[in-house]
């Protein structure tokens, strides 16, 4: 656990200093730090304790709101100005929805990494994926809610399945379940993910992407 704290505090730290140093524009710095904290539910089988993954990112959500425009401490969140202006990038409270994601499903599934996997890598490595491709290749546009592309929405799809499958394949190792079932539900998640994304104002897809593709992954028998 503690080295999940230095692993994320280092995430931190690297995505703002990344502006100072290689002049990396903040969109890049918050989908660097959204795709590196993705990464944590590969801990989690890992725990021998089953509450813990849940602290794990649980004091990340005051962190990030005491960062963000909303905080009451003006002071608090100059200190931390790394962290604030990756905040401010987009919407301003999407790290705190991001860290309120993680800490309810590690809490609600703690012995099922791989369910906390069909909602994190598709927020973290599908989302990134689709505001990348779709800021620099999104010719075709469409509104729903908010200005998407179809090319970005391609790629949230191809790269939330892509980093199902590998998860799962990963986690295949440590839970006693049948690969190719979760990968059919994986599949739905992913298809669920690219449509919610695609409904959800800028920063709220950080809550309603984990929610839906969790809910279809369990549905389609994922979490069985």
């Amino acid at each position: 656990m503690f080295l999940c704290y230095v692993y994320v505090a280092m995430v931190i730290l690297v995505s703002g200093r990344l502006g100072k140093v290689a002049h990396v524009s903040r969109k890049t710095r918050r989908k660097f730090l959204h795709i590196m904290i993705g990464n944590l539910p590969f801990v989690i089988p890992f725990f021998t304790v089953g509450f813990l993954p849940g602290l794990v990112a649980a004091p990340f959500i005051l962190l990030t709101f005491l960062a963000s425009p909303y905080s009451p401490f003006k002071s608090t969140a100059a200190r931390m100005r790394g962290l604030s202006d990756i905040t401010e990038e987009g919407h301003r409270l999407g790290l705190v929805f991001y860290a309120v994601s993680y800490t309810c499903l590690a809490f609600l599934f703690p012995s099922k990494a791989y369910v906390i996997a069909a909602g994190i890598l598709p927020m973290a490595y599908g989302d990134a994926a689709a505001s990348i491709v779709g800021e620099k290749f999104g010719k075709r546009r469409y509104k729903l809610v908010a200005l998407k592309s179809l090319e970005g929405s391609a790629a949230m799809f191809m790269v939330s399945v892509a980093s199902l499958a590998v998860g799962l394949v990963f986690f295949s190792f440590f839970y006693p379940f049948l690969l190719v079932e979760k990968l059919v539900a994986a599949l739905a998640a992913a298809v669920v993910a690219t449509v919610v994304e695609g409904f959800s104002p800028m920063g709220f897809d950080n809550i309603t992407v984990p929610v839906f593709s969790v809910l279809v992954f369990l549905l389609i028998g994922g979490g069985v």
